[in-house]
């Protein structure tokens, strides 16, 4: 059986591109809310690895008072260079913005692949480096993690080759929660291909490869504002480059990548560490609560994490019927159901009565 060509505009679309399916992202509020019939405001999320303290009052503040959204924002981030300096601990000349962490993985992967080249995704992982590997052209190659979720790093070693270009590291990974040691990726930066640290979740750990960026060529971090500081709607992020290739990207990415909103709400959030820190030391409080709760109640089984969410075993029931049955109650969190997660629950950090809540609910399930 042949299929017929193309014809029109699609014979002009990249033949890998055809079928390509697009990234599964999570379920807007409105559509939970409908789905639910719980109103938004009584939603429990805890799907997104989200901050449910949201942003600091600073930015509410600084984004309503903005006088000039007409105009379009700096392209060189001039405001966030001072205080992302300070923050991170690197020279100005290392740190790039971006909208979101999203972007730079895209920026990165457009720098150093042709077509063809490869990328070493350890799975698993977060989805966006093999979707965006494959939107540019390149090809994922997977090395799965070992039993406890830590890197296999001679399985990485032996799937280097001459095209190989990038390494993805999640540290803390998402959705496992445990960080990657030092010695391990200094290993990998040995090798000579560029190792990409994503430290999204870095706040919550406190463990951190930013300062040994200017020491290695080949060495890159990236970091995000939408866990810590609670601007996932705004899209703001910045990477940690070797200061030549964080040249090159200022020179490849679009001239205003980063809105003046989200420019504005990362420079107050620097201006309101403080009030920040609180935040995360108020959800790194509730993990362990939340933790701990899990495991007396017996349904679910946590395993341990450095991140903002807590991926959990299922010891008794079904994580898909667990899952459905929550979000009758307006309780929403991750299902997986892959080789390496089967039958596997992510749960994100709330407050202290959004664990409550999901405490009682999973009471169903107890005595097996």
């Amino acid at each position: 059986m042949t299929c017929d060509p193309p014809s029109g505009a699609e014979k002009f679309i990249r033949g890998d591109l055809r079928a390509f399916a697009p990234y599964e992202p999570i379920v807007p509020l409105g559509v939970l809310s409908e789905r639910s019939g719980v109103p938004a405001e009584r939603l429990v999320k805890l799907d997104g690895n989200e901050n449910p303290y949201g942003c600091s009052p600073r930015v509410r503040r600084a984004l309503a008072d903005y006088p000039f959204y007409h105009i379009y924002p700096d392209p060189l981030h001039t405001e966030l260079q001072e205080p992302l300096e300070k923050y991170v601990g690197v020279g100005r000349k290392h740190i790039v913005a971006g909208s979101g962490s999203d972007e730079l993985i895209d920026l990165v992967l457009r720098a150093f692949l042709e077509p063809g080249d490869k990328v070493i995704n350890c799975v698993p992982t977060f989805g966006m480096y093999s979707f965006t590997t494959a939107v540019c052209g390149g090809k994922t190659v997977t090395v799965p993690r070992d039993d406890a979720y830590q890197l296999n790093i001679g399985a990485v070693k032996s799937a280097i080759d001459g095209r190989t270009k990038v390494i993805f590291i999640a540290s803390p990974n998402n959705p496992t929660g445990n960080v990657t040691q030092q010695p391990a990726v200094l290993e990998l930066v040995d090798t000579g291909v560029i190792v990409v640290v994503d430290e999204a979740y870095y706040e919550f750990s406190g463990q951190t490869f930013a300062p040994l960026v200017p020491e290695y060529p080949n060495l890159i971090v990236l970091r995000s504002f939408s866990k810590w500081a609670g601007l996932g709607g705004l899209r703001a992020g910045y990477g940690i480059f070797p200061a030549e290739i964080a040249e090159l990207i200022r020179r490849i990415k679009i001239p205003y990548n980063v809105n003046i909103a989200a420019m504005i709400a990362m420079r107050e959030s620097l201006a309101d560490i403080d009030y920040l820190r609180a935040n995360v030391k108020a959800i790194v409080a509730e993990r362990a609560r939340l933790s701990t709760m899990l495991k007396e109640q017996g349904v679910l089984t946590p395993l341990p994490s450095a991140a903002n969410f807590i991926l959990c075993g299922v010891a008794r029931g079904d994580a898909r019927e667990i899952k459905q049955e929550l979000e009758k109650k307006g309780i929403f969190i991750r299902h997986f159901d892959t080789p390496l997660l089967r039958n596997m629950l992510r749960i994100s950090v709330g407050k202290p009565e959004h664990t409550d809540a999901l405490i009682e609910a999973l009471a169903m399930w107890e005595g097996g």
